[in-house]
């Protein structure tokens, strides 16, 4: 894998070992941050599922304010954090290790760490990646997103889900709607905004 544009431009990045974890592919992320490039400079960004935190690593590359990643498994931890060392990153990136329903239920109040609660109101774009294998986890993430967590999103916000090709998602999970799909050999992109937004998306 590799930075495909900015100020990392080149620059390659490790991928966690086995298949369990799923590196978003170059031509994807191409593909993705070409639709993103007018929001993307100065955004507030949300990696969810993070991974190696390439997704993320992208969007910093290209001027975004700050990433949060979320990511779980100690393996995909271990290889986001070299990935950052090996690019030198150290500022605007916080990096959540839990669950991320765990994480987005921390907006509801129900989280028993309130002081490692998401910001409400920041988050400018969000990327959401889990294991093609793991459906019910779109359905919890997007379902707490247009739901008890959509306060974390800032206003006008997009939310993309990267999924199986054949995976189709809801149109709708809450207050988010979908506003356009695209797709790129075996994946796909899911683009959603709060319903109010959804013109705007």
């Amino acid at each position: 894998m590799r930075i495909i544009a900015g100020t990392y431009r080149s620059r390659t990045l490790a991928a966690p070992p086995g298949m369990s974890t799923r590196p978003t592919s170059d031509r994807l992320r191409e593909t993705l941050f070409n639709v993103l490039a007018p929001r993307i400079k100065g955004a507030v960004f949300l990696d969810l599922y993070a991974g190696s935190g390439a997704v993320g690593l992208e969007a910093l590359s290209r001027r975004a304010a700050s990433v949060t990643y979320v990511e779980r498994a100690p393996a995909a931890l271990k290889v986001l954090d070299g990935n950052l060392a090996r690019l030198g990153i150290s500022e605007g990136v916080n990096i959540h290790r839990k669950r991320v329903s765990a994480f987005l239920r921390g907006i509801t109040g129900t989280n028993p760490k309130p002081e490692e609660d998401p910001k409400p109101g920041k988050n400018e774009v969000v990327f959401l990646d889990p294991p093609y294998e793991a459906a019910e986890e779109y359905a919890i993430a997007l379902g707490l997103l247009g739901g008890a967590a959509k306060g974390i999103l800032a206003e006008g916000a997009v939310v993309i889900a990267e999924h199986r090709r054949k995976f189709a998602l809801d149109e709708r999970y809450g207050s988010l709607k979908r506003t356009r799909v695209l797709e790129q050999g075996d994946a796909a992109l899911s683009f959603y905004a709060i319903e109010s937004d959804a013109t705007q998306a």
